[in-house]
């Protein structure tokens, strides 16, 4: 799948530095318990190469009495001197049981030491870095979630960095292990035999230059695998999400054969992966084995000949429990090599992502007022997506504060496009978009937005319960209600279902304070109107946003209330129910605009009628934009305005249009006659 339907195959293009490079900064703000766990992991490997230096003691001086006073008579832990009798040999025997008692104790708590800190560190790493991106992919602008799959995001977010977590925790300690365990044993080794630990480390160069030799080779296999898993998660994601239309027109067979077919190029590329690491690994084997019998040959040789400077019994046995410990972590190399690559393909989408810039962004000194009036004006406003034809054509609307703007056209005319750049959607290719006659592009993103609501054809609800899908509208209510749903114990009392809910906020006046009348909101944009943000005050300004919305009816009717869970995208409600409830979660946010996307067409005609009764009254103080299909949404408008292929073709009020007999007079004579309907004829 290319970027440009939707993969992220080109997101690699925006990567500043190495990318592993850039992994390794997020630990650098934890380098004191990294450091700490470092050092206890070198004492780890440390600790585990006394126990076979005792072994080889105990057979030289305890079982053989041998003579060769051994690495640990060198270092002073035992007498140097010949050992004889008994006595001696046991005293001799105690002491090497002592100092593999506090080698075993010693790796015992450095071992913790070194897995719980490097660990916890991996995991701190993993938090931030899916924070980071989560919190940067939240403030790229709408054109990259429009060019982009949900499945690639989900599968950087959760798969990519869940691999450099797991990287960072099991490939850093094989570091470790690699360094301390091979320079320990080479320099054990090297004083009791030179020439068999140069035949011992003779694979290290060939096992370093064939993992070179292996990374080249797999890393484009890997970029392509992870491009194939992104597409197959795409592909799952949107089956699963459109399992009714696969149901309804029966296209689980073809469904079925586009899995099975995305499937099967993943399985191939795996399986091609696959033969070659299994391939390379097992001539990894062949040579560590190779080495280990010509160390037996030659070591033993040169016992049974007695060759000037032949191992004793005790160093012949500490080699071969040595070279088992050194060809296991220098066959690691490989599968570290292996696991490398696949961290640094992970890595190169999380940070290429990190790199990726938004679109629309705030000015170095955003105008930030503490309130907006909602004065509107479009002036000679082109726009176009992604370098394509302009969609919206040198329009120029002026909308003074309160007043309410109908939009009508047929499908594909702009209407939506051109209310998206009033929030800052997108931003203009030409000419400019004005609140209170400041450019759009000078405010604050977060000024600008909070005072702007939009409601759109099909809303989208949170898996969570009513009450927090309505509570999203302000965030200081949003705060209680998720507490409240979080296990705090209150008593709503009569409030929690709206049995009693404030009157004033029922009849809408309830917008004093530091609602639409007064008082500054507080520092997140949203309205300060909760006294200590109760939960009682939270849900009663839920309640009043539901009945404005005449949504309360219907959410009293359900199974726990306002406490019923809606499901994924609220799959539970109907359509009508979910627009109520966005409608609603728009209203608690006291907006200065609104924005209505065909926000009634999806209820019937009498649900219809009564948010279109609220809806007058919520609006009578605020700037109001509706785009309507059925034309007896906006026949009351101040001002109607008719688009067609990105223009405004007509404008004017109900009565002037239908006097003037064009577009919208065809358009209203059109749905007379397909729909009998009082509120469209006007008949009473």
């Amino acid at each position: 799948m290319s970027e440009d339907d939707g993969g992220f195959e080109r997101v690699r293009e925006t990567l500043d530095g190495h990318p592993i490079r850039s992994l390794l900064g997020y630990a650098r703000p934890y380098w004191v318990r990294l450091t700490v766990g470092v050092l206890t992991s070198f004492g780890t490997r440390f600790a585990r190469l006394v126990p076979p230096i005792v072994v080889a003691t105990a057979i030289d001086r305890v079982v053989l009495e041998s003579g060769e006073p051994g690495l640990l008579a060198n270092v002073g832990l035992v007498p140097a001197g010949e050992i004889t009798g008994e006595a001696a040999r046991v005293a001799l025997l105690e002491r090497l049981v002592v100092i593999a008692v506090l080698a075993y104790l010693l790796r015992s708590v450095t071992r913790f030491g070194s897995r719980y800190l490097l660990q916890s560190t991996a995991q701190k790493v993993q938090r931030d870095l899916r924070n980071d991106t989560y919190d940067h992919l939240q403030h790229l602008s709408m054109d990259f979630f429009v060019s982009h799959q949900t499945g690639g995001m989900m599968s950087i977010l959760n798969s990519d960095i869940n691999r450099l977590e797991q990287f960072l925790n099991t490939e850093f300690r094989q570091l470790i292990r690699v360094v301390a365990t091979v320079g320990g044993i080479s320099i054990v080794l090297w004083t009791y035999s030179p020439k068999l630990t140069l035949i011992a480390l003779a694979p290290v160069p060939v096992i370093g230059l064939a993992s070179g030799l292996f990374l080249s080779w797999i890393e484009p296999r890997y970029k392509s695998i992870r491009e194939t898993v992104a597409r197959l998660n795409t592909r799952l994601e949107n089956n699963l999400g459109g399992t009714a239309v696969i149901k309804t027109f029966n296209r689980h067979a073809f469904e079925r054969e586009r899995v099975a077919d995305q499937s099967r190029t993943y399985h191939d590329e795996k399986v091609a992966a696959l033969r070659i690491r299994r391939a390379f690994f097992a001539s990894l084997r062949l040579t560590t084995g190779v080495v280990f019998v010509l160390v037996l040959y030659v070591g033993g040789t040169d016992i049974i000949l007695g060759t000037v400077g032949a191992l004793s019994a005790g160093a012949f046995a500490l080699f071969f429990l040595y070279l088992r410990r050194l060809y296991s972590p220098m066959r690691r190399v490989g599968k570290s090599a292996n696991k490398y690559q696949l961290a640094k393909s992970s890595a190169e989408r999380v940070f290429g992502l990190l790199g990726k810039e938004p679109t629309v962004t705030e000015p170095a000194d955003p105008y930030d007022p503490d309130r907006v009036a909602g004065d509107v004006a479009f002036e000679n406003v082109t726009f176009a997506y992604g370098g394509r034809d302009p969609v919206i054509r040198n329009v120029s609307l002026d909308v003074p504060t309160g007043t309410t703007v109908g939009l009508a056209g047929a499908t594909g005319a702009g209407k939506s496009t051109l209310l998206k750049l009033l929030p800052r959607f997108h931003d203009v290719n030409g000419g400019s978009v004005r609140v209170d006659d400041v450019d759009v592009r000078e405010y604050s993103l977060r000024a600008l937005r909070s005072e702007i609501a939009v409601v759109e054809q099909n809303p989208y609800l949170f898996s969570g319960t009513v009450a927090e899908n309505i509570a999203y509208g302000d965030r200081a209510v949003l705060e209680a209600e998720w507490s409240a749903d979080g296990g705090t114990e209150t008593a709503w009392g009569a409030g929690r279902n709206g049995e009693d809910g404030d009157e004033a906020g029922r009849n809408g006046e309830g917008r004093d304070g530091a609602g639409r009348d007064g008082g500054p909101r507080d520092e997140s944009g949203t309205d300060g109107g909760l006294d200590d943000r109760s939960v009682d005050g939270a849900r009663d300004r839920i309640v009043e946003a539901a009945k404005a919305a005449e949504a309360h009816e219907f959410i009293r009717d359900l199974p726990e209330g306002y406490d019923t869970r809606v499901g994924e995208r609220g799959v539970k409600l109907s359509g009508g129910q979910r627009q109520r409830l966005a409608i609603a979660r728009a209203l608690l946010n006291d907006p200065s605009v609104i924005v209505f996307d065909e926000a009634t067409s999806d209820v019937d005609t009498e649900t219809e009628e009564l948010i279109q009764e609220s809806l007058d009254r919520l609006i009578e103080d605020r700037t109001a934009f509706v785009i309507a299909h059925r034309l007896s949404t906006i026949r009351s408008a101040d001002r109607i305005v008719i688009m067609d292929e990105g223009r405004i073709v007509e404008s004017g009020t109900h009565e002037g249009l239908l006097d003037g007999g064009g577009e919208y007079a065809s358009l209203w004579r059109a749905q007379v006659d397909s729909t009998p309907d009082t509120r469209v004829t006007g008949t009473e």
